[in-house]
């Protein structure tokens, strides 16, 4: 890359390897960050810290667990304070992280970061959606935020799950994000649902699905919101994996066959145990 690298600028070269790194299918960023930074080779170290920070953009953006207390708590902009510290309202604490190297550190309780006037819907949601989460994801981690303005409170909810199998050369991670906001006995819901999914046996094959959500939901009580939201969910998202086993399965009889021909030119199969008859195994053998 280094004969390349003279070519451009460095604002152009520090986007292009920003890009490759918020762009790493999950699981990998690790390795895509060793393989940018043997292509920059001497100007890898140089350039390390402005990797660090689009690690930490991914990660953020990727919804990453961390560990604080024995509890898993999502990494999201949503509860990012200040000088790297971060929320997590389950607990009730704050903390440092280093968010590329996700190190946690300096756990305190949290005081002021609390909205109180938030918290009793923050606390059902969480406690409603987490009922859900186990019910239905195989290792899935929930990270509820509130905040309130005004008259109204804004609820976000953060769903994660992923599965990372690199000795089957597959990696995947599901991510959701709810919104609610709530004002005047009514609860505005907007959802986004990701997929990403990686396979890279013989080959290099991404699925990216997303789906946007929206509905309303009449709110009589703070117990009453989270159990009809938690349904609400389950609807939403049931419906998004039903839709993309289904596209899924169309794919693989319709568009991946027309990717490629499925006889060769001769219309008949290759016997390979007389492959040496054919002119390609003629000239291998050459």
């Amino acid at each position: 890359m280094s004969d390349y690298a003279d070519q451009i600028s460095d604002q152009e070269r520090d986007r292009i390897v920003h890009d490759f790194i918020t762009h790493s299918p999950p699981g990998e960023v690790e390795t895509i960050l060793n393989d940018v930074r043997h292509l920059l080779n001497k100007d890898g170290s140089s350039n390390l810290d402005k990797m660090m920070m689009s690690i930490a953009k991914y990660r953020l953006e990727q919804f990453t667990p961390v560990v604080v207390d024995k509890e898993n708590v999502l990494l999201t902009t949503h509860g990012a304070l200040d000088n790297n510290r971060f929320l997590d309202p389950r607990s009730k604490k704050t903390f440092h992280c280093n968010v590329a190297k996700k190190e946690v550190s300096d756990i305190q309780a949290a005081s002021s970061e609390i909205d109180q006037n938030a918290e009793g819907y923050r606390s059902e949601i969480d406690n409603g959606l987490d009922k859900y989460i186990k019910e239905h994801y195989p290792s899935g981690l929930l990270t509820v935020y509130g905040k309130s303005s005004g008259g109204s409170i804004s609820i976000i909810a953060c769903i994660e799950d992923h599965k990372f199998s690199p000795e089957n050369f597959w990696n995947g991670r599901w991510r959701s994000e709810w919104k609610i906001e709530i004002e005047d006995g009514n609860a505005k819901v907007v959802g986004v649902l990701k997929t990403q999914v990686h396979y890279y046996e013989d080959g290099n094959v991404q699925l990216m699905s997303h789906k946007d959500c929206k509905d309303n939901l009449t709110v009589s009580s703070e117990k009453q919101l989270a159990e009809d939201l938690a349904k609400l969910i389950a609807k939403c998202e049931s419906d998004y994996q039903v839709a993309i086993n289904a596209n899924y399965n169309s794919m693989s009889t319709t568009t991946f066959k027309a990717l490629r021909r499925q006889l060769p030119v001769t219309r008949t199969k290759i016997d390979w145990n007389k492959i040496l008859g054919y002119q390609i195994g003629k000239e291998i053998g050459k």
